[in-house]
């Protein structure tokens, strides 16, 4: 059994568009380890979607091989795949998607609803555990509208966390926020990493987002032109400190 998270061989993804067929993926390999903070970057048309939905299990490949965790997913049914997202995967996406009538808390404990051997009772401990993480233990009870873009984003990552899924898979999760609240956003994703062991996937197409993970895999035209080690990894806690403070009018 494999010991990585992620382990892709020569990937590739085809759609038909009419009579055109488009190769969004042209053979990508990579790896990721336990643990690993990695960035997927790339343009508009770069394949950084398709293989964003591929990697979260919403999608399967053309051709090519797929394990998440020591699982091929390409031999999935569609029921089996769900329930690997649900097991194994937690989204964290740009637009946060949390449900506007419902708390903080019932928004984490969402995910758990759909494993019928946690109780409620259990579900409820995980759920403030979660969102203890994400420092917003005082706002269990608040709805999304009570709550702070920043503040909407942490619930939408402690609902990642309440699985103890393998891997967290962000997609553009600061592309909402202003540079400070990014800045805290990525300070809590880099000590979940640090602290925590968790294993991050981070798709985005900003550079200064990348440079906060210790790896940057990037895309061009479907295929990986660049795969490289972060040597002098930014710490978002120390920029968060440096910027100025807002003045008061």
């Amino acid at each position: 059994m494999s010991n990585k998270i992620v382990s892709i061989h020569d990937l590739k993804r085809e759609f038909k568009m009419g009579v055109e067929i488009v190769r969004a993926l042209k053979g990508v390999s990579f790896e990721v380890e336990p643990g690993e903070f990695v960035t997927i970057m790339g343009s508009s048309g770069s394949g950084k979607t398709t293989m964003l939905n591929i990697l979260g299990c919403l999608d399967k490949p053309t051709d090519g091989t797929y394990l998440l965790d020591g699982v091929d997913i390409g031999k999935q049914s569609r029921n089996e795949l769900a329930v690997l997202r649900n097991h194994k995967i937690g989204f964290v996406f740009q637009s946060y998607n949390l449900l506007a009538r419902t708390s903080a808390l019932e928004n984490v404990e969402l995910p758990l609803f759909y494993n019928s051997g946690i109780s409620s009772k259990i579900r409820h401990e995980r759920a403030v555990k979660a969102l203890e993480a994400v420092k917003l233990a005082d706002r269990l009870d608040h709805l999304p509208n009570q709550l702070s873009g920043g503040q909407q984003q942490r619930v939408a990552i402690a609902r990642a966390l309440v699985n103890e899924p393998v891997m967290i898979l962000a997609d553009e999760a600061t592309g909402n926020l202003d540079t400070r609240t990014s800045y805290e956003i990525m300070a809590l994703f880099q000590e979940l990493n640090q602290q925590q062991g968790k294993t991050i996937v981070f798709v985005t197409h900003e550079p200064d987002i990348a440079a906060f993970s210790s790896r940057t895999i990037t895309l061009k035209d479907g295929k990986v032109v660049k795969d490289s080690r972060n040597t002098q990894v930014r710490s978002a806690k120390e920029m968060l400190a440096a910027l100025p403070v807002a003045a008061d009018y």
